[in-house]
């Protein structure tokens, strides 16, 4: 695994725009989902292959998790918060190849992430309920509490980036230091181990924004 800044790292500029180290690797990670998901959907069958019966899965986890948490149709999201999972799952995943950076141990990228989570809310709230009715959910059980209302907006999309920021980072750099004392005798189990923080760290991420959805949409009077 790369050693690297807590910042990201400037690889070369397009006139005012700097292209970092985090934004080459999530390029990577796009071309790798794109390249993976051409090839996978190539031949399906109706008597599918392992390699099938895991992209089944995987689409069926995702769909099933937003049916049971979501009180309206599930197709306005499965399309975006799918992918959204798949990039965040590849995106924590990434720092295990030698030579490339975590693009989710970049506070920039987590934002990003958590800004479509935002958008995500208020986009869905307002496309099943209207504008005026999506808006009324903010007066409960009071006007009064609005201004709160709105602080917790802003509140909890920055802990969602925060969250999954502080915990990919720290991942990466506890490994660094084992790494540094212990040589290559702990990275192996330590790998697993990452591995299976990252997707539970994809999946929380996921599972709070459809939270933030639903709870905008359930208190419809």
């Amino acid at each position: 695994m790369k050693i690297f800044n807590v910042f990201p790292e400037t690889i070369f500029s397009i006139g005012p725009v700097h292209i970092t180290d985090t934004v080459i690797t999530t390029w990577l990670v796009m071309i790798a989902i794109i390249t993976i998901s051409y090839f996978a959907t190539r031949k399906l069958s109706v008597k599918p292959s392992f390699f099938q019966e895991i992209i089944e899965a995987v689409f069926e986890a995702i769909e099933v998790t937003i049916k049971d948490i979501l009180p309206v149709e599930p197709w306005l999201v499965i399309p975006v918060l799918g992918t959204l999972w798949i990039l965040i799952g590849f995106s924590n995943l990434a720092g295990l190849i030698p030579g490339l950076k975590t693009p989710t141990a970049d506070l920039n990228t987590t934002f990003a992430f958590a800004l479509i989570s935002f958008s995500m809310t208020h986009v869905i709230g307002i496309a099943t309920q209207g504008l005026k009715g999506y808006l009324m959910h903010y007066k409960e059980p009071t006007w009064l509490l609005l201004p709160f209302h709105l602080i917790a907006e802003v509140t909890r999309t920055i802990a969602l980036a925060v969250r999954l920021f502080g915990n990919m980072l720290s991942g990466d750099m506890i490994t660094i230091i084992l790494l540094g004392i212990v040589g290559l005798l702990v990275p192996v189990p330590f790998s697993l181990l990452h591995i299976i923080i990252a997707l539970i760290q994809a999946y929380i991420f996921g599972v709070l924004t459809l939270v933030f959805i639903a709870g905008g949409i359930r208190t419809k009077s």
